[in-house]
């Protein structure tokens, strides 16, 4: 579901206290965005430092690999509800551009299908990863070798179902306003 900022039109169906809602959502939104563009350039800094420190010191930063592959999950995660916000998660729009073009109300549900199917599929994924957590943080299980470098997991698991929460926070309201534009609009007719 692309989350396109709507037209002059679109928002004034949007009653206002939605409009406070989502912008304090897409608020939380852009900082996990920004939390992950943030990793990002720091990634980069430790891979330059490891890359110069084994080619002119022979001295790697111990646990580049590892930081690496944990944070790359991290990234995913917080940057995945922005995304969806943006409308820049992969998807066609020749078929739905084609129903719109005959008939928006039957567009608008696809949309509002489509947002139940990615909710239902989202909230699977932050069950299953609950569980998950919650044995990284009891175990306090970790990434690495002992003696060389080890760093929890559990930190990565909990962006997981933060990333988890703000996606589906995302879709809920997108869903939401598609569903207040088929109401206001048929109240209109």
């Amino acid at each position: 579901m692309t989350d396109i900022p709507p037209s002059a039109e679109c928002e004034h169906a949007l009653p206002g206290w939605f409009l406070a809602i989502r912008r304090a959502v897409d608020g939380v939104t852009t900082g996990l965005n920004v939390l992950g563009t943030l990793l990002i350039v720091l990634i980069m800094i430790l891979v330059n430092a490891d890359v110069i420190g084994r080619g002119m010191f022979n001295n790697p930063v111990s646990g580049v690999p590892e930081m690496v592959s944990m944070s790359i999950v991290a990234i995913v995660f917080l940057q995945v509800a922005q995304a969806f916000r943006k409308g820049r998660l992969t998807r066609t729009e020749a078929l739905p551009d084609y129903i719109e073009a005959r008939s928006p109300g039957l567009r608008m549900g696809m949309e509002i299908l489509f947002g139940v199917a990615a909710g239902f599929l989202v909230w699977q994924i932050f069950s299953a990863s609950v569980p998950l957590f919650e044995k990284a943080w009891i175990r306090n299980t970790f990434e690495g070798t002992v003696g060389d470098f080890t760093a929890p997991i559990w930190p990565v698991k909990l962006v997981i179902l933060i990333g988890c929460l703000a996606l589906l926070v995302q879709i809920v309201l997108s869903t939401l306003s598609v569903v207040l534009r088929l109401a206001a609009r048929g109240r209109s007719a």
